[in-house]
């Protein structure tokens, strides 16, 4: 399957990215098809020279069935040429455990009521 993806280039802490179509069992950075863009992390996002798109070429490895990478999905539709990318959620890793989740609602719920009842005790005074 051809992919349209990220390497990797550049010096230790300065990246600098090139927009290849590679196969999708090769390396990050290692054989590539076409060099169809860059992106340069370290300029402005105002930038135009963030990122550079070989327009043509990416449309027509797209039409014989490339895909896009998400970081690159959305790139392309910045740039006018793919449909918007929706975002994945978070992993379910990041969430915390059950039982913290429970503590955290009776922790609200016992917050509530005390502002409620500080409300009830306001205007009395």
């Amino acid at each position: 399957m051809l992919v349209l993806r990220m390497t990797r280039h550049g010096a230790k802490k300065r990246p600098y990215y090139h927009i290849v179509v590679a196969d999708s069992r090769c390396p990050r950075d290692g054989r590539f098809i076409e060099k169809v863009g860059a992106y340069n992390p370290m300029l402005p996002k105002e930038d135009p020279k963030r990122v550079t798109l070989v327009a043509e070429r990416i449309t027509h490895w797209i039409k014989n069935g490339a895909q896009p990478s998400e970081r690159v999905a959305r790139f392309l539709h910045a740039a006018k040429l793919g449909p918007k990318v929706e975002y994945r959620e978070s992993p379910k890793k990041s969430a915390p455990r059950a039982k913290t989740q429970e503590r955290m609602k009776v922790e609200a719920e016992l917050a509530k009521k005390a502002a409620e009842a500080a409300a009830a005790e306001a205007p009395a005074a």
